[in-house]
């Protein structure tokens, strides 16, 4: 009761000096939101932004009513110690208390995720965005469990932009239904991205580039090219694949455009966008093989982009398809699990099922015909990555995805070729983490 009591406290706190400190140096604000891809635009967006001017972005995934006001103020979670968040606060007194002349951030890009209802609206109350950023929406969004059903979450979410006007801007994706169709309600100005001709910033020709290491072709990330009132330019991302990083991409794109900034230029800087840890990238593993982690978290629309990933990338060997718990999905969860299965027996050759609800895509899977010989079930990770270890063979190339609930990144850490450089690659590895 009493931690409770001081993490509200706290949280009032925190959210009372981000309010002055953004009234006090009045930056300019990206707010990125949607239900997959919100990270990876952001990354992006602070990427384009970051060659210009002094920007700010969300670190790790703080999109919450707690974590954003940290982003606000420059500080990270204090998790159980109360000193550091003490000197969290005194850093909020300190912004608000020097001279304005004291050097704060032109941007701000903000990651906005809603948990619950009026998560949103109250984001929106004193947040303020230049900028609106909508990656896409899903059939079944992650935290629907908490709402009437996935039409009420895009409705919190939607909120963001509710006093829009055309000093503003949106940044949509306009491939997804959901965003074409608010389309004609929205007042401010918009920038529709994707790989459909009706879209003002149109991506082409996406395909995965490799690199020759003796006999062998590697990986190297993907490239595509966009097209934007007549000019075309090419963009090239290093080191993670997946065609949803083209749509993080064209966000970002999107936001130098409404800001002037040459096609050109954007393209370039976006070259030096690295995908943050857990989000599709290529790990090398033991006995000569390739992980695919995809740990931070998942979704059902995020598990399907998975699976296309790991069916576009080469592999001498097998595929692995290694598939935690989707959590937070309420009376949807046994559908979600079971349409995974509709696609995971198509691209893999052997399928690990880890948690109670992932044992519905393996009783899927084997429902359709799929050998149980190559469908394992484990509890948990351990187990799970314990048993990978040992049928992992040469070639083979390994997809890595769950819920952040299901801590998927020890799998990767039991069987990644370098486990010392793990608090660079993988997701999750502050002490706080490792303690749960």
């Amino acid at each position: 009761m009493i931690k409770k009591i001081l993490k509200n406290l706290i949280a009032v706190i925190i959210t009372l000096e981000a309010k002055l400190i953004l009234k006090r140096y009045k930056p300019k604000i990206v707010a990125v939101t949607g239900s997959v891809g919100k990270t990876s635009a952001k990354d992006a967006i602070a990427t384009v932004l970051g060659q210009k001017f002094f920007a700010r972005k969300s670190t790790k995934s703080y999109n919450s009513e707690l974590g954003v006001p940290l982003v606000v103020l420059g500080v990270e979670t204090g998790w159980l110690n109360p000193f550091i968040w003490f000197g969290n606060i005194l850093k909020g007194v300190k912004l608000l208390a020097t001279p304005k002349k004291m050097q704060y951030p032109n941007w701000l890009i903000l990651e906005m995720g809603v948990e619950r209802p009026k998560n949103m609206q109250r984001f929106a109350a004193w947040i303020n965005p230049d900028i609106a950023v909508f990656t896409a929406f899903a059939e079944i969004p992650p935290h629907v469990e908490f709402f009437a059903g996935p039409e009420s979450l895009v409705q919190e979410k939607m909120k963001l932009i509710q006093g829009f006007d055309q000093k503003h801007f949106v940044i949509l994706n306009g491939d997804d239904k959901t965003l074409c169709e608010a389309k004609s309600k929205i007042q401010a100005k918009i920038i529709s991205f994707g790989f459909n001709e009706e879209n003002d910033l149109r991506a082409s020709n996406y395909h995965i580039t490799f690199r020759k290491e003796g006999e062998k072709e590697i990986p190297e990330g993907i490239t595509f090219k966009v097209d934007y009132k007549g000019s075309s330019v090419p963009v090239r991302i290093f080191g993670a694949f997946g065609k949803h990083l083209a749509y993080s991409a064209l966000a970002a794109l999107g936001v130098g455009l409404s800001q002037d900034f040459n096609l050109i230029d954007i393209s370039e800087s976006l070259s030096q966008y690295k995908a943050p840890p857990g989000r599709l990238r290529l790990i090398e593993g033991i006995k000569n093989t390739y992980i695919l982690d995809d740990t931070y978290n998942a979704s059902p629309k995020a598990v399907h982009a998975a699976l296309d990933t790991l069916e576009e990338l080469p592999a001498t060997g097998r595929k692995i398809a290694v598939l935690g718990d989707m959590l937070e999905l309420g009376k949807y969860t046994v559908e979600a699990h079971k349409a995974i299965a509709d696609r995971v027996i198509k691209v893999a050759n052997i399928i690990f099922a880890v948690g109670l609800r992932a044992k519905f895509i393996g009783e899927e899977a084997k429902s359709q015909g799929f050998s149980s010989d190559n469908i394992f079930e484990f509890s948990t990770s351990q187990e799970a990555g314990r048993v990978l270890q040992e049928i992992m063979k040469e070639g083979d190339l390994i997809l890595i995805k769950g819920s952040q609930g299901m801590r998927m990144e020890k799998i990767t850490e039991e069987t990644m070729a370098h486990p010392e450089d793990k608090e660079k690659l993988l997701v999750r590895q502050e002490k706080e983490w490792g303690k749960k």
